[in-house]
């Protein structure tokens, strides 16, 4: 059984993927748990606080997988079995993409922390978190690696936070299995396809 300080960061995800930062008040987030607001504070200080450990525990998941890019030799099939793994991250742990899209609109506490541990080592050829230079030169040319970085968090992100659209699109739970093997197999070939192109 779930502890009362796990149901609010559960809670707290699900409402802050939803509504964003500001929009999304501590009452709100007592009333999912089933406890009332005073309760809360003997858990997180205030709504920043709560904010930030909902981030923490999110940005924790992701940036583990991100850090295993710089060890190890970089190969085709080694980049292309880690953004396998980050596209079925993203479907299991869908509230990332959602709160980064509401931090993006409507900025909000932690944003920049968001930014130096999840997309900057991406941006930064110094930094290996997923192969500097060495990943985007297999990519095709370092010199478009902001861009790379930005078309494939679009690519993996957008799926995420579109998916309510999708759905009625496409006739088929985004998030179910097939949806997630077709995605997947879209974004390899895509990449495959960066990986061969000698232009």
């Amino acid at each position: 059984m779930k502890s009362t300080s796990e149901r609010i960061l559960d809670a707290a995800e699900d409402l802050f993927a939803e509504k964003g930062y500001s929009a999304t008040s501590l009452g709100d987030v007592a009333d999912q748990v089933g406890i009332r607001s005073p309760s809360l504070y003997n858990h997180f200080k205030n709504k920043e606080a709560l904010y930030g450990a909902v981030i923490e525990r999110l940005l924790t998941v992701f940036t583990e997988i991100m850090a295993e890019m710089s060890e190890g030799e970089l190969t085709r099939d080694r980049i292309l079995n880690w953004l396998e793994t980050i596209v079925r991250l993203h479907h299991e742990t869908p509230n990332l993409a959602r709160l980064l899209q509401h931090a993006a609109l409507s900025g909000g506490p932690q944003t920049g922390e968001i930014i130096e541990r999840l997309f900057k080592p991406m941006f930064s050829p110094d930094q290996r978190a997923i192969g500097g230079d060495e990943m985007f030169m297999m990519l095709g040319d370092a010199n478009l690696q902001p861009w790379a970085v930005m078309a494939l968090n679009n690519v993996v992100m957008s799926y995420i936070t579109m998916a309510p659209m999708y759905r009625h699109m496409i006739g088929i739970d985004p998030f179910g299995p097939d949806a997630l093997e077709k995605q997947l197999a879209m974004i390899l070939k895509l990449a495959g396809a960066v990986m061969d192109y000698k232009g």
